[in-house]
C-alpha cells in the first residue's frame, strides 16, 4: 500500500509533520507521501471530502480540531474526552479520530527532560485545543494538581467540571505554556522554583522570550519539538499498528 499522509489547518505553511510522516514512513518500512493542506475554519467542509479520495490518514491541527471529531464515526477514549482530534484515519469506509497531543507531550516531557507525570503539581497556562489535550493526559497519568490558567472562564469551567485534578495550587512542579506567541504574558509565575520545569509548546522561535525568562529563574526548559515528534509517534503507530520511537523522530526536526 502506499500510504497518502497530509496534515491539514491554516495557517499550515510551517508545518513540520510531512517530514515527521516521511520519516515514520522509513522506519516502519512502508511507501508513502504526505502533504499540506490549508483549510480555514470557514472552508472546514472540504475537510471530509479529502478523506479516502485524496488521503488515507491526516494529521489534523489549528484550528480545526474539534469541528474534525463531529466528522468521526468511531472516537477512542482521549478523542471523546477532549471532544477534539489531532489524527483522523480512513478505514473501511468510516472516519477514525484520536487525539495524540496530550500523550505526546507526556512521553517527551519523559524522554527530554526525565519527569514523569504521577504526582507532580503543573501550570497549564492556555485552555484552548492544545492545553485540553495536555491536561487531560496529565490527568490520565496521576498529577496531583492542575492549574489551568487560561483567558477563556468558559473553557477553564468546562476543564475543571471534566476533570478533579484541575484547581489552583501555590507550587508549581512543571509549568507549560500552550498559548501562542502573540500577546503573551513572559513574566514568571508565583511558585516556580528553580526545580521548576518549564515547557512551551511552540517551536518557533525554539527559544522563546516566555522560555528564556524561566531559563533565567534557573528552570530546566524545553519547547514544542518533542510533544510533536512524540505526539506524531503516537498517531503513526496508531495508523499502522507498529511501535514508532518519538526520540528518532525528534532528530529529524531538531
Amino acid at each position: 500500500m502506499n500510504w497518502r499522509l497530509g496534515v491539514v489547518g491554516y495557517p499550515i505553511e510551517h508545518s513540520l509533520s510531512p517530514r515527521l510522516h516521511e520519516a515514520g514512513l522509513a522506519l516502519a518500512g512502508l511507501k508513502g507521501t504526505s502533504e499540506r493542506v490549508a483549510i480555514a475554519l470557514e472552508e472546514f467542509a472540504a475537510l471530509e471530502g479529502l478523506l479516502g479520495a485524496r488521503f488515507d490518514a491526516l494529521s489534523v491541527t489549528m484550528p480545526l480540531k474539534e469541528l474534525a471529531a463531529s466528522l468521526c464515526t468511531h472516537l477512542d477514549g482521549p478523542a471523546t474526552r477532549t471532544s477534539m482530534v489531532n489524527s483522523l484515519w480512513f478505514r473501511d469506509g468510516l472516519i477514525h479520530g484520536t487525539n495524540t497531543d496530550g500523550e505526546g507531550f507526556v512521553d517527551a516531557l519523559a524522554a527530554t527532560l526525565g519527569v514523569e507525570v504521577e504526582g507532580r503539581r503543573v501550570a497549564v497556562i492556555g485552555s484552548g485545543g492544545a492545553a485540553r489535550g495536555i491536561v487531560d493526559a496529565l490527568a490520565s497519568h496521576g498529577a496531583a494538581r492542575v492549574d489551568v490558567r487560561g483567558r477563556n472562564p468558559e473553557r477553564v469551567a468546562w476543564l475543571a467540571e471534566r476533570y478533579d485534578v484541575v484547581g489552583p495550587s501555590e507550587v508549581y512542579d512543571v509549568v507549560v505554556n500552550a498559548t501562542p506567541v502573540l500577546g503573551r504574558d513572559d513574566q514568571v509565575l508565583p511558585g516556580v522554583t528553580d526545580t521548576t520545569v518549564a515547557v512551551d509548546i511552540t517551536y518557533e522561535p525554539r527559544r522563546s522570550p516566555w522560555l528564556r525568562a524561566y531559563e533565567e529563574r534557573g528552570c530546566r526548559s524545553a519547547n514544542g519539538l518533542g510533544m510533536l515528534a512524540f505526539q506524531a509517534a503516537r498517531q503513526m503507530s496508531w495508523w499502522w499498528g507498529v511501535p514508532m520511537d518519538g526520540e528518532a523522530l525528534l532528530e529529524v526536526i531538531a
